[in-house]
């Protein structure tokens, strides 16, 4: 609602007011507040919590792989077979994000609030030690789960093929074109996570179109990707300074700067004047 939601109307009625408040916009300040405290939640959880947790994530969006592939594999050769297939990209992230996973370009936004917030030292020191777990943890993931699905006879042979053309692409581009399409994933992957707290019902849905686009844009995500890439290697498709060089050194460099100066940095910043406002827990 805007910021006048707490005068009442005299055109309407009870019932009708209460509607309205159910149906209102959720204030930017509201949703900073909800990612804030999930934030103080990561930087209160133990290492072991944050690892398991991480690790769970980086098995679940493997199947952002699989289920990718898979679709594929069952599609002809034509220019429209992209835009179904990207579908199967966002599986992964539905398992992660839904089940309360750490994922680290999701962590990269919600672990960052609060020390934007307080501008403390102890927080910033949580804040590097959230994002250090849950990143080992999820790329320890995504490298469990390549090696599981680069076993032969696991897949149809169309499945895999299709899984090494993946796994391909994600490692085909020189580094600075692959870190400035990072760039705009950490946006929309940041972005997906400011949205979510106000989607209410359609939770789902937010997750599903924007992780579509970042499929279908072929923009590159440190964790989704390390599934890829991490499956090339273990195949013997690609080496491993391939996936260091090639993939996760531009990718990541790329999604934190998306994750931080577009989404962390700029949605704070349009609501810092009213954190140091001393009503602005009334809002």
């Amino acid at each position: 609602m805007s910021d006048r939601a707490g005068l009442q109307s005299p055109h309407l009625s009870e019932q009708e007011q209460k509607q309205a408040a159910e149906n209102a916009v959720v204030r930017s300040l509201v949703i900073h507040e909800v990612v804030r405290e999930q934030g103080e939640r990561e930087l209160e959880r133990s290492v072991s919590g944050l690892a398991w947790s991480g690790l769970g994530a980086g098995l679940s969006i493997g199947f952002s792989l699989v289920t990718q592939a898979t679709l594929q594999a069952g599609l002809p050769a034509a220019p429209w077979s992209r835009l179904v297939d990207s579908f199967g990209y966002s599986l992964g992230f539905l398992i992660a994000v839904l089940g309360q996973q750490q994922l680290f370009t999701e962590t990269t936004l919600t672990a960052l609030i609060p020390t934007l917030t307080s501008r403390s030292l102890g927080s910033l020191v949580g804040t590097v030690r959230v994002w250090a777990v849950v990143l080992v943890a999820n790329l320890l993931g995504t490298w469990i789960f390549g090696a599981i699905v680069a076993a032969h006879g696991l897949f149809p042979a169309d499945t895999y093929a299709a899984m090494q053309s993946l796994s391909a692409d994600t490692m085909a581009h020189p580094f600075g074109h692959t870190m400035v399409t990072a760039i705009a994933a950490g946006w929309l992957i940041g972005l997906m996570i400011w949205l979510l707290p106000g989607a209410g019902p359609a939770r789902p849905l937010i997750i599903i179109l924007l992780t579509y686009t970042v499929s279908l844009c072929h923009f590159p995500h440190v964790i989704a990707g390390s599934a890829e890439a991490a499956f090339g290697v273990v195949s013997g498709q690609a080496s491993l300074s391939a996936y260091l060089l090639r993939f996760l050194a531009p990718t990541l460099l790329g999604n934190v700067l998306g994750g931080i100066a577009m989404v962390a940095l700029l949605n704070h910043a349009q609501i810092a004047g009213e954190l140091n406002r001393p009503d602005a827990d009334a809002g």
